[in-house]
């Protein structure tokens, strides 16, 4: 089944594109979009509106891709243009994950497989509020269609999933799993393996924050290291200071 972002363009799945091995593996929970400011004459309808799938995993939000991809897609001219959001607001994960994560474990983005839960981008609450107030709204008087994309799930990975990023851990042939914040260890580790901890605060009282440990998956092991969400890490947004501050002081003791 195929769902649409706002103004046509059709969610992708994205998946790693470079199958050669790597020396780590990343799980994050979904994937995100490619953000689109909307405006009509000088007033902003909307900052940051999720128009498209973006064109790779872990996307860095290059700002003449974002322009490219934007500029595909067809707005009635009534009801104004789009434009590339703030540079704050496309790939803003990945420069955490390239800057924050990587380099201070001496690893670049051809060092690592980049994986997640769920493979495909959801509508989070604050993009549900202005689909529902600003875009639905004008569906029938200019013919747009309806935004079919679900609302951000609990659950990101069932049986199923699990088994298609084994097979991809496989693959990857990676000596180490970093997972992103609580939802990767709950919901894949945790299915996977034998462990004593179910967040990463529990990962934390273990083994304290920023340190491997080993785990045996599939009679494989391997060595893990959960850390904060990006979010967390680079404190976009809503975040938790104190996840952010142990992630700051993890970098600096590398």
């Amino acid at each position: 089944m195929s769902y649409y972002y706002p103004f046509g363009e059709t969610v992708h799945p994205l998946v790693q594109q470079d199958r050669t091995p790597k020396k780590v593996f990343v799980l994050g929970v979904y994937a995100s979009a490619v953000h689109a400011r909307w405006k009509q004459g000088n007033k902003i309808i909307c900052q940051a509106l999720a128009v498209a799938s973006e064109p790779r995993i872990f996307w860095d939000g290059n700002p003449e891709e974002a322009a490219e991809i934007i500029g595909r897609i067809h707005i009635p001219k009534e009801l104004g243009i789009l434009e590339p959001a703030g540079s704050h607001l496309n790939g803003p994960s990945a420069k955490v994950l390239d800057e924050h994560i990587l380099a201070p474990l001496g690893y670049t983005r051809k060092d690592a497989w980049l994986c997640d839960l769920l493979p495909e981008t959801r509508i989070n609450s604050s993009q549900a509020k202005v689909i529902k107030e600003k875009y639905n709204p004008k569906i029938e008087q200019y013919g747009l269609n309806p935004v079919t994309i679900p609302n951000r799930p609990t659950a990101f990975c069932d049986s199923k999933r699990c088994e298609e990023i084994l097979s991809e851990l496989k693959e990857s042939q990676a000596e180490l799993l970093v997972l992103l914040g609580d939802i990767p260890i709950k919901q894949f580790l945790g299915r996977v393996a034998h462990i004593d901890y179910s967040s990463l605060q529990e990962y934390v009282d273990l083994f304290g924050y920023g340190n491997k440990s080993e785990v045996v998956i599939n009679g494989q092991a391997i060595n893990v290291l959960p850390l904060a969400h990006p979010r967390q890490i680079g404190a976009l947004g809503s975040h938790s200071e104190k996840w952010n501050l142990a992630h700051i002081d993890w970098e600096k003791k590398q």
